[in-house]
């Protein structure tokens, strides 16, 4: 891969370059709000959840939307049925809970995440969510063997030493692994869900859950009481991958989630390490690795290498203003 920020970045967003405020809107509030969880959950005319993200930004309001695509409710409906008032509900509901509401418009939104086609238009946190955060995803196998459990905790500690938060999907393994390293080494770590916010899923990590979200944060793009499903993992994928800087893979099958994550980051335009296990143990690792943006790596400190890299050409003008009068 190139050393330049070419396939650091991800283009074609439709929002990327209208943050933060919609054309034409001054005033994002639960209103806006409201009308958007209530296109999510009906998709009129069956539209996906992407293509309505397109359709707010071009209309500049989720409310116009809403009237255009749902007439007002017929006369004698009952007013519980509206769904615009129920979303409304939940939205204040959601409000006096003990996590944190976002939509896609919403100023405290990633920054990161708006840079994908695949953005979530809503997500729930817990935690503390740090605008512009550095993170690095480490995922791999549910079933680790001891040397990947062992190249996570090395890659995990030396993220930490380097103040990189360390970012992965809490399924056991080397999910788990990876944010039980930073944790006792004093780092940051950050647990993207594939369940709502209030669910558990594996039910063993429950006290870890917990305490990513006393310590760092767990994010949701599901509906806070939402369960696992066949579908939800993939689409958490993605959003680690856009949410990160890198993904390093340790260890992973022919079928594993982190398949899909990597393919997902070199679709975002996001560097993927991949272990020399995944390379030489599976044919999409064979394969990824000749796409632009991919590294192979044989050791922690291989992969380490690479982050340094990556971190350098993803430096803001203050940093690298900062950097070179300190050497001055």
């Amino acid at each position: 891969m190139s050393s330049s920020s070419d396939h650091i970045r991800s283009t074609g967003s439709p929002v990327a370059a209208s943050r933060p405020t919609l054309p034409g809107v001054h005033t994002w509030d639960d209103d806006e709000r409201a009308a958007l969880v209530a296109l999510l959950r009906t998709r009129p005319d069956g539209l996906t959840w992407s293509q309505l993200v397109v359709e707010v930004c071009d209309k500049g309001s989720a409310r116009a939307v809403w009237d255009s695509r749902r007439p007002a409710m017929l006369l004698g409906d009952s007013f519980e049925d509206d769904p615009l008032e129920t979303a409304m509900q939940d939205i204040q509901r959601w409000t006096d809970s003990d996590f944190r509401f976002h939509t896609f418009r919403d100023a405290d939104y990633p920054a990161q995440l708006r840079e994908v086609h695949q953005l979530p238009p809503v997500l729930f946190t817990k935690g503390t969510l740090k605008p512009g955060e550095k993170a690095v995803s480490v995922v791999g196998s549910r079933k680790a063997s001891d040397l990947a459990l062992r190249t996570t905790n090395a890659i995990a500690e030396q993220l930490v030493s380097r103040g990189v938060t360390v970012l992965s999907g809490l399924a056991e393994g080397i999910d788990t692994a990876a944010h039980t390293t930073a944790l006792r080494a004093g780092g940051r770590t950050v647990a993207v869900i594939g369940t709502g916010i209030l669910k558990y899923y594996p039910a063993t990590n429950r006290g870890l859950q917990d305490r990513i979200a006393s310590e760092g944060m767990v994010m949701s793009q599901f509906w806070p009481d939402s369960p696992p499903s066949k579908s939800s993992f993939p689409m958490r994928n993605a959003t680690m991958s856009a949410y990160g800087l890198a993904t390093i893979i340790v260890e992973a099958g022919e079928q594993s989630g982190a398949r899909i994550q990597a393919r997902s980051a070199v679709a975002h335009g996001r560097p993927v390490i991949l272990m020399e296990t995944v390379v030489r143990g599976t044919n999409w690792g064979s394969k990824l690795i000749n796409q632009p943006g991919v590294f192979r790596a044989a050791t922690p400190a291989d992969a380490i290498n690479h982050v340094e890299k990556i971190l350098s050409a993803n430096r803001s003008a203050s940093e690298i203003l900062e950097l070179v009068q300190s050497t001055r």
